[in-house]
């Protein structure tokens, strides 16, 4: 299979298999939809990557409300996708950070040694993960694990509703609902990158972090509605979407943005009801309603990577779990009010 093999200085070591009794190591497995109490610790068989793969000791792995989605299996049609009657892949995760243990035969870009972040597809919260070289970057040199395993899927959101959907330039007064969240945070800081003034909407206690992100202004939603105030915007990303479309709407500029992306919506389909009739009203305005699904894209997070390096954007760190306690970690992302990302560390 032609699988490359070196140690790492302080790495713990990887398992080493008998003949009889092949490698294996902890991870967090799920083999039905429900919540957070269908998820187990237990110890599993080593994966071994295939041409193309990398298998990384896992550091860390972020989860967010999309992990959350596929953990419970609604709204129902995820399971077109990821398993109609159980999951397709038992361990749940997909944004994940550490070193690479060894490569694949046909890989050349990532070296054993190497630290590297991205997004697996067969699941992130165990001590090792096989993952597409095509999914992997360098982490910036100095950055925490922790920090690199929360970037992946919440920034690449961000980046892209705001360059690819929006076309975010210099002097664009850009509104950001949920400005505090896992996808907020990065998205204030983004905004502020490619020269707009920003306005991030938050509660009370987070105003001075969204203030600290690089946000020319805060509106606490406890005390201000920003719909009902007489300021216009030429992009909004609602990542909160706790008001109806109409009503955000009124803030926004007559030829202006906005793009819906809380993500959640009906038990069945999720929010493609409210994907429709955003589509549907942009065809009788000339504000423009751009809901978007993410694609996970390398050249992507390559320039994350160059925004982390230049000290551009930063990630917030909400709480940090341990692995076998990756149920809370969940727990607490379904909650809706998260300072930042919720991180799980091995």
């Amino acid at each position: 299979m032609g699988i490359e093999q070196r140690p790492r200085g302080d790495a713990r070591r990887m398992p080493e298999a008998s003949r009889d009794e092949p490698a294996t190591m902890r991870a967090v497995v799920q083999h039905r939809y429900g919540p957070p109490a269908v998820l187990e610790p237990r110890e599993i068989g080593m994966p071994v990557p295939r041409r193309g793969d990398v298998l990384v000791q896992v550091g860390a792995a972020s989860v967010h409300p999309g992990d959350y989605f596929l953990m419970t299996g609604e709204p129902y049609i995820v399971r077109l996708a990821f398993g109609l009657r159980r999951p397709r892949h038992a361990v749940p995760g997909m944004d994940l950070a550490g070193v690479v243990a060894a490569v694949g035969q046909d890989v050349t870009a990532l070296r054993p040694g190497q630290e590297v972040f991205g997004w697996s597809t067969a699941g992130a919260l165990a001590e090792y993960a096989c993952v597409p070289a095509g999914n992997l970057v360098p982490v910036p040199a100095g950055m925490p694990v922790v920090d690199a395993a929360a970037v992946p899927t919440s920034a690449m959101t961000a980046l892209q509703a705001l360059r690819d959907i929006a076309n975010v330039r210099p002097g664009h007064r850009v509104l950001v609902t949920g400005a505090s969240g896992g996808v907020g945070s990065f998205a204030v800081q983004i905004a502020k990158a490619f020269g707009a003034e920003v306005t991030g909407v938050c509660s009370t206690r987070n105003v001075d972090l969204v203030r600290s992100l690089g946000a020319d202004h805060v509106v606490d939603y406890t005390r201000t509605d920003f719909a009902r105030a007489e300021k216009r915007y030429d992009v909004i990303l609602d990542s909160a979407e706790a008001q109806p479309l109409t009503a955000v709407r009124r803030a926004l500029a007559p030829t202006g943005i906005l793009i819906p992306n809380s993500g959640r919506g009906g038990r069945w389909l999720g929010p493609i009801r409210r994907i429709v009739k955003a589509r549907v009203l942009s065809g009788f305005t000339r504000q423009r309603l751009r809901p978007f699904t993410s694609i996970a894209k390398r050249q992507d997070l390559l320039t994350l990577a160059d925004l982390l390096a230049s000290g551009q954007i930063r990630a917030v760190i909400d709480r940090t779990y341990a692995l076998d306690d990756a149920a809370d970690a969940l727990r607490h992302v379904a909650t809706g009010h998260t300072r930042g990302k919720v991180v799980v560390t091995v």
